[in-house]
């Protein structure tokens, strides 16, 4: 599973809301909920995340391999 922890974590650390991303990057409130959530995103969403941010994609997300592992 992608998460975007990484991403939350950069905003905070830069003082800037999921708000001023969004509006920045111009994308639906829905999609910064896809975000927060850890929802699918799409690449020309990364796309404007790094444009805006100076980054690469891997400074905003993370692969955790889903545990398939039966109790």
């Amino acid at each position: 599973m992608i998460k975007y922890y990484k991403l939350l974590d950069t905003i905070n650390r830069r003082s800037m809301t999921k708000e001023v991303l969004r509006l920045q990057i111009d994308v639906s409130s829905a999609t910064m909920s896809k975000i927060s959530a850890h929802k699918t995103v799409s690449l020309d969403t990364i796309d404007k995340i790094c444009c805006t941010l100076n980054c690469q994609p891997g400074d905003m997300i993370e692969y955790i391999p889903a545990d398939n592992s039966k109790d």
